[in-house]
């Protein structure tokens, strides 16, 4: 095994110590017997769907933000009464619990698998649910974290959010995944939770309980075996990143003066406190979806005033920018989605469920001008989902205009959106790109499909291309262009994106200060130049290493 191994990483920091890998998932045994009470095998099997539901549910009553919305959906997969009709079916076939449930699995997870890149993005979640209905059925120990007694590098073939969300900062030092890509679920908490970590390490299937690693998540790159002077080194570079953070603070701006508004990632109420409280400009996406799902009607306009009045009073003086209903793909809702829908992630999503139920989006829209009246010293703009074509841009912006709202935005998700940027914002206000789905599109690449984990690589130049494409169209119009995906929160790749000219940045607030001291430290004209030499590599790795050469201490 090579000493040096590489992946993507996608939480930044360096850590050393030893491994310890997470616990293999339980064997069904080949000789189970035929149940003698098939009802009885039946109640079984959806008794232990239910309680990984309510254990996914206890976890994400104690956490927070994305982490809870995570795992929500992962128990509302669990209690899918389609899984437990399947599980049904094979055990009154003669299959014992344990058997009829894997089975069941697996075929949710080829219909999964085959559905586009949203929907298989749950493919592994369905494994991790799997793992612990079976444990359950067997009486087997819960598969999840190690507890090897000291801290320890956490390596694994990928993680779930079940068990992500659960790791202790201080003992966990890192993580090394040898599956997963750069927007994965792994990849969002660790970030929240501050951890380096590193996906799409293939070499990581050989490292073995016990090997001591140095993790330069900045890098991406394991290095085993490492001698004490090198973990010093890197140790101390550390620690002089941390001061340098630390002194970081106030308005995003680069060394000569032009500001580059630095926002957060909101997505619910659990995670608002943090969020207000964080060194922000405001908030660059509030995702609403929060209020719709796992509901079988849609909520009152009440409701929804009420939920958006809160975020704005909690960010009163600053901005906040509001995603408009995000349904369908991977965020199903009973009252709009189609079930059995050929291609969720390219069907009918973000704005396009207008087109079916155009109440919804009239409803939502009435609510946010209706809060924003409330507390009129936040900005309140408003933004639409997955919008394709220019047409679909100003109807928007009309309809938003109409309701009282005095700022209407797209998202630019879709490559045709970027690549006639000028047309679409021509009848909007402003443009943010969702990074994460962009490169999905761009490259036809899963996000959870770890051996393409590269062509998700937001460093890419082709999507890279796109970004400028859709900056320079705001330029020439005056119309400001965020991103707002997980390229936002990268230090060492914000420079690139405002040398690109992006005018706002928005991330999970953990990235905030790191992004703040990466502008500082460079001239427009620099990031110009690093955006230009990322823009003429070969691919995503070049670009990064072509830029690490140009940027001073990131």
């Amino acid at each position: 095994m090579a000493d040096l191994l590489t992946g993507i990483g996608v939480s930044p920091g360096v850590a050393s110590g030893p491994v310890a890998r997470v616990a293999a998932a339980p064997e069904v045994p080949d000789d189970l017997p035929a149940p003698s009470d098939a009802a009885a095998e039946a109640d079984r099997a959806t008794a232990a769907l239910d309680g990984v539901a309510e254990d996914l549910e206890r976890r994400a009553a104690g956490v927070g933000g994305e982490a809870a919305q995570i795992l929500e959906a992962q128990a509302l997969m669990a209690r899918d009464p389609a899984l437990a009709d399947l599980a049904a079916d094979r055990i009154a076939a003669g299959a014992a619990a344990p058997t009829a449930v894997a089975a069941a699995f697996a075929e949710f997870r080829a219909l999964l698998g085959a559905a586009g890149p949203y929907m298989a993005e749950r493919v592994a979640d369905l494994d991790d649910l799997r793992n612990r209905a079976v444990a359950r059925l067997l009486g087997l120990p819960m598969p999840g974290i190690p507890d090897p007694g000291h801290p320890f590098v956490l390596v694994a073939t990928d993680l779930a959010p079940a068990d992500t969300v659960t790791l202790d900062p201080a003992t966990v030092l890192a993580i090394v995944t040898e599956q997963g890509g750069p927007t994965s679920h792994t990849a969002i908490l660790a970030k929240s939770l501050g951890l380096p970590a590193i996906v799409a390490c293939p070499g990581a299937a050989e490292l073995t309980d016990g090997v001591r690693v140095l993790v330069d998540a900045d890098a991406g790159t394991v290095l085993r075996d490492p001698d004490d002077g090198v973990v010093a080194r890197a140790t101390a570079e550390v620690a002089a990143r941390r001061d340098r953070l630390a002194r970081a603070s106030g308005p995003g701006r680069t060394a000569d003066g032009t500001p580059v508004q630095l926002l957060v990632n909101i997505g619910g109420g659990k995670e608002l406190d943090a969020a207000a409280a964080a060194d922000a400009e405001g908030v660059g996406l509030f995702r609403t979806e929060f209020l719709f799902l796992d509901r079988p009607e849609p909520p009152t306009p009440e409701e929804q005033e009420g939920a958006y009045a809160r975020v704005f009073e909690a960010f009163s003086g600053r901005k906040v920018v509001v995603r408009t209903l995000d349904a369908g793909a991977d965020k199903p809702l009973r009252f709009v989605t189609v079930p059995d829908e050929p291609n969720p992630a390219l069907g009918v999503r973000g704005l396009r469920t207008a087109r079916r139920h155009p109440e919804l989006l009239a409803g939502q829209l009435s609510a946010i001008a209706a809060a924003a009246a409330r507390c009129t010293d936040t900005e309140v703009w408003v933004m639409a989902p997955m919008v394709s074509v220019a047409a679909e841009a100003r109807e928007f912006a009309q309809q938003a205009h109409a309701a009282g709202l005095r700022v209407a935005g797209v998202m630019v998700e879709v490559p045709a959106a970027a690549l006639r940027a000028e047309r679409v914002l021509a009848g909007c206000d402003f443009a943010s790109l969702g990074t994460n789905d962009l490169a999905q599109y761009t490259f036809a690449s899963d996000r959870m499909a770890g051996e393409l984990a590269e062509l998700l690589d937001p460093w890419q130049p082709g999507l890279l291309e796109l970004v400028r494409s859709t900056a320079a169209a705001g330029e020439r119009l005056g119309k400001p262009v965020g991103v707002c995906g997980e390229a936002a929160s990268d230090a060492l790749l914000a420079p690139v994106l405002v040398g690109l000219g992006v005018t706002s940045l928005s991330m999970a607030p953990v990235g905030l200060a790191a992004v703040r001291a990466a502008l500082a430290e460079h001239t427009m004209a620099e990031c110009r130049d690093m955006a230009a030499a990322a823009l003429t590599a070969e691919d995503g790795a070049a670009a990064r290493a072509a830029v690490r050469g140009l940027t001073r201490s990131t």
